[in-house]
């Protein structure tokens, strides 16, 4: 969880107290942000000589659009990122669903150990809908919001949504067969 939510911290962090006008902020916050991201994946590899998929296509993402970012010195391209993120995360697992292909047990599977296949689908089903439901929120918040708000909405906002949904899909895990014998600190989603 460090990894997948470390750089966004170190994110939100850097915004929060680099000196500067706004843009001189969102620029140091964005390259933090960068280097951050950079660093979770050499430490998961490191560590685990693994890097999972979502820390793979968050990392790349981050540093495409961080680099546009700061290329352009436009805050609208880091804003996005989290809308093409979820977006990706919704088309891939749908595509999962109708391609009958248990793509989001194929990346979690050893953390919902026991889970049936109903359980795997329904579970697919609830986060594809939810990262659908994320993309527009940020698109509304990205339009609506000035900058701080935006990343005040991202930090105490999407962040306490994200972990209370996983939460809210325990009973259901529970009810479709999964085994708390063995406790695995079970993987989030990648944060936006």
């Amino acid at each position: 969880m460090a990894l997948d939510y470390g750089p966004l911290i170190v994110f939100f962090a850097v915004n929060a107290f680099a000196p500067g006008i706004q843009l001189q902020r969102i620029m140091t916050a964005t390259l933090a942000f960068m280097i951050a991201m950079a660093v979770a994946i050499a430490v998961s590899w490191w560590k685990t000589r693994h890097v999972s998929p979502m820390l793979w296509i968050t990392g790349v993402l981050v540093l495409v659009f961080g680099g546009l970012t700061l290329y352009f010195h436009d805050q609208t391209f880091i804003q996005i990122k989290p809308t093409v993120v979820y977006v990706m995360f919704a088309v891939i697992l749908g595509y999962g669903l109708v391609a009958d292909k248990p793509l989001l047990e194929t990346m979690l599977g050893s953390a919902y150990p026991g889970l049936s296949a109903r359980g795997w689908r329904l579970l697919t089903i609830n986060w594809s809908l939810f990262f659908v439901a994320m993309a527009v929120a940020n698109e509304v918040a990205r339009h609506m919001l000035t900058w701080d708000r935006w990343v005040f909405f991202k930090t105490w906002i999407v962040i306490p949504v994200t972990l209370v949904f996983a939460i809210a899909n325990i009973p259901m895990l529970l009810r479709h067969g999964l085994q708390l014998d063995k406790p695995e600190d079970a993987p989030l989603p990648p944060e936006g």
